[in-house]
């Protein structure tokens, strides 16, 4: 639900869908995403700078807190995948965006790899916090 005409966090769901299913993240606090992109400057004969962007995929975080096992057992298996020789699949990421004006938004992130990349800080009273990074080739529009 917007705020005052504002996209707001929880305007937004993200699924992340792996080569075996779903990877279930219910306590997911913070995604981070933007796009990469390699710009190189070009300066004519003439003095005058041209530029130009190749387009480098996007990359991103996710922040969760721990509420199960799911994102430990994703990341032991595709450890364990690893060292056997077994072929990573990409993975995709679905985000949903329900917009200030009640519009939905959709986009895919396809080729994704995701690394964990905290597992978290166990103490007293205190909730545990995952961070993982990812990579993916593209962001795709498909609403």
């Amino acid at each position: 639900m917007p705020i005052n005409g504002y996209s707001v966090g929880r305007d937004v769901t993200i699924v992340i869908q792996t080569p075996t299913g779903s990877l279930q993240i219910p306590k997911i606090t913070k995604f981070s995403r933007k796009q990469d992109a390699t710009v190189e400057r070009v300066k004519r004969i003439d003095g005058v700078t041209e530029t130009l962007r190749f387009f480098d995929g996007w990359s991103g975080s996710l922040e969760a807190k721990r509420s199960g096992p799911e994102i430990d057992r994703y990341f032991g298996v595709l450890e364990d995948n690893y060292y056997a020789g077994l072929n990573e699949q990409p993975a995709q990421i679905f985000e949903t965006v329900t917009e200030p004006n009640g519009a939905i938004s959709q986009f895919r992130y396809d080729g994704v790899m995701l690394t964990l990349e905290n597992a978290g800080d166990v103490a007293g009273d205190a909730s545990i916090p995952y961070s993982m990074n990812f990579t993916a080739t593209r962001r795709k529009v498909t609403a």
